[in-house]
């Protein structure tokens, strides 16, 4: 029997604005997929399987569906963000807060577009990792389930792979959208600050994280931006020539990609090249300061979420109590200081005008993504390394509150997606949008794992 599973959000909102396909089939159609497939992969937390559909009636019983851009689209919500009517569970039952009495403001816009929330989606505990596992459950890697799906938006880029949702909500502090797009060859923009409400935890991890979209297409991206940004959907126009700096240099000291995200590098400048865009070799300096900092960052925003939240830390897991423990030593001895970030985000900026720079070009990863493998129950330095080891690309960005984005550019010897991460300055976030659709054009990419999703026949 037909189904709407694997078709891209576009397309369902496009039929279901039509009249050619209800909400409601759509998202049965999702949540049949879900109970099916969702127990190899452990993506989601919770699954809202008849209050969805009781609200893709609601969506079809809409007179405005011409106004809806995500009509009828199934969305999975990561589960740090509130969703009414659910605990919001932030990545472990220790560390679960009360059941929402509202919606957070970008769930709210997603509903307002006609989206319908089918479930949450799992992340490791506060947030922490680039690797989605608690003592529960590990999140597996559509592409290979002995592999990671990257963190701490593990669960939703998990989800989009396979197809169980044609798009997903994340949110990115240091990478937790672009590193688990990167393990799962998917989509994704971290727009830049101040573009989309962020509103997590204490401050927003003194203002490094942002909300986005994971997808398999760049118009599914660009449609999510918008309305996670609260504009109307703009049209991508591909950019004339721009000038693009390409850059292997690793933001941490003694980590250098490898091979395949090394030969990925080359193929986005051939790509760019093939677009009709100039290519120069231009490294962003980072300061050995910036990446202790961000480290002190990353430990001090643990703390204060933990103590804002009231988290009993007891019961939290062991690499969690040692990283607060250390966030609150790291806060305490004057180590996280708003100054450091502004200056670089000051030199960040002057990078593109400097170098007389459009665009940034980096590698996306410097490794695969690591065995999904009981990291939860290892010790801090061990999570701590393997994270910086494997993403050491993304967490200068949110520092510096620049717009970035990761897109699909091959696969790895080994079977697993790669792909590159492109940056921009303040405002570029529709430019970088529209360079990922060039390379979309040129070089397509398969649009979920192999062998997903597992659904006979495809209405799209």
């Amino acid at each position: 029997m037909p189904t709407w599973v694997g078709a891209t959000a576009k397309q369902i909102a496009r039929a279901v604005r039509r009249g050619d396909a209800s909400a409601t089939q759509v998202v049965a159609d999702h949540l049949d997929h879900i109970a099916r497939s969702d127990g190899e992969l452990a993506a989601f937390r919770v699954i809202r399987g008849g209050e969805a559909i009781v609200e893709a009636e609601k969506v079809d019983e809409q007179d405005d569906l011409a106004n809806l851009p995500l009509a009828g689209v199934p969305i999975a919500v990561k589960e740090n963000t509130a969703v009414a009517g659910l605990p919001t569970w932030n990545g472990s039952a220790a560390a679960r807060t009360a059941i929402a009495e509202d919606d957070h403001e970008v769930v709210r816009r997603l509903r307002g577009a006609g989206a319908v929330i089918v479930g949450v989606t799992r992340m490791p505990e506060l947030g922490l990792w680039a690797l989605t596992d608690d003592e529960s459950a590990t999140t597996r890697n559509p592409w290979d389930p002995d592999r990671t799906p990257g963190g701490s938006s593990g669960g939703a880029a998990a989800a989009v792979a396979s197809g169980l949702v044609p798009i997903a909500h994340g949110n990115d502090a240091l990478g937790s959208l672009r590193i688990p797009a990167a393990c799962c060859g998917l989509v994704a923009l971290k727009p830049g600050s101040g573009v989309v409400p962020s509103q997590l935890g204490a401050d927003d991890w003194f203002g490094l994280t942002e909300h986005g979209i994971l997808a398999t297409t760049v118009a599914d991206a660009a449609v999510g931006f918008s309305v996670l940004a609260g504009r109307r959907p703009d049209k991508l126009v591909p950019p004339q020539r721009l000038r693009v700096a390409v850059s292997l240099r690793s933001p941490v000291s003694g980590v250098r990609p490898d091979a395949p995200n090394t030969d990925a590098v080359a193929t986005g400048a051939r790509l760019l090249a093939a677009a009709g865009h100039d290519t120069v070799t231009a490294d962003p300096v980072y300061p050995t300061a910036i990446g202790l900092r961000g480290i002190a960052t990353w430990l001090a925003a643990a703390a204060r979420d933990a103590e804002a939240a009231g988290v009993d830390r007891r019961n939290l897991q062991r690499r969690t109590r040692r990283h607060i423990g250390l966030g609150d030593w790291a806060y305490r001895r004057g180590y996280v200081r708003e100054a450091d970030r502004a200056a670089w985000r000051e030199r960040s900026i002057g990078f593109f005008t400097d170098n007389s720079v459009d665009l940034l070009l980096t590698p996306a990863l410097a490794a695969a993504p690591p065995p999904a493998d009981g990291w939860a129950s290892r010790s801090w330095r061990a999570n701590m390394l393997t994270n910086i080891r494997y993403a050491p690309y993304a967490a200068p960005w949110n520092i510096a509150g620049l717009p970035s984005l990761v897109v699909p550019v091959g696969v790895r010897p080994d079977g697993l997606p790669v792909g590159v991460q492109l940056v921009g300055p303040p405002g570029s976030e529709l430019l970088l949008l529209g360079v990922a659709g060039q390379f979309e054009m040129t070089a397509p990419w398969p649009r979920h794992a192999p062998g997903w999703p597992r659904v006979p026949q495809p209405i799209a």
